[in-house]
């Protein structure tokens, strides 16, 4: 039964999009450091009748994006835009539309190690334990990284917690083969 509430026909999450101020340096870092594969770029604008009314923005903007895979759940989606008024800060996590984007890992403290390899990226403080003041989570070890420009990451390992919140997980994928009849 749907909750009426939801919206209709919604299937799943297809990808989430990050602006980066350098898209070349932003999909070799995807690809190096994450293991994603770069599926495609696209170029759109300036166009004064398209963008402001289809993206919010400023007539003379332009954009160019590339779409990765990032096995085996997460298909990521960097944007470059240019515009005479776009800002080059990158919000905090502290800042309205701050985000982050987290990767479960198998060993917290080897990938803090191998991230001392990679100049662009900046380990913030070190790994952490989640307490019994947090028992839904307690023993989660994480650790939060940042890129050099701006993109907050998040590595956690799940394994010693004892009675884990029913989070998406491998448990929920399935292979199923979708055929042109059942899209939308």
């Amino acid at each position: 039964m749907t909750d009426s509430r939801t919206l209709p026909g919604l299937r799943w999450v297809d990808h989430t999009a990050f602006t980066v101020p350098d898209l070349d340096a932003a999909v070799a870092f995807f690809t190096e450091v994450l293991g994603a594969e770069h599926l495609y770029r696209s170029t759109r604008g300036p166009d004064a009748s398209f963008m402001p009314l289809h993206f919010g923005v400023p007539a003379d903007a332009r954009l160019e994006l590339a779409m990765l895979r990032l096995p085996p759940n997460l298909n990521i989606e960097l944007f470059q835009w240019w515009s005479e008024d776009r800002s080059a800060v990158f919000p905090r996590a502290s800042d309205a539309g701050g985000h982050h984007l987290c990767f479960v890992v198998e060993d917290v403290d080897a990938v803090v190690e191998a991230i001392a390899e990679h100049p662009s990226v900046e380990v913030l403080g070190h790994r952490k334990e989640v307490g019994g003041d947090s028992p839904a989570v307690a023993g989660n070890r994480w650790v939060y990284a940042r890129t050099d420009w701006g993109l907050i990451l998040e590595f956690v390992d799940r394994s010693r917690v004892q009675d884990p919140p029913r989070l998406v997980g491998p448990a929920d994928w399935t292979t199923t083969t979708t055929t042109t009849k059942d899209l939308p």
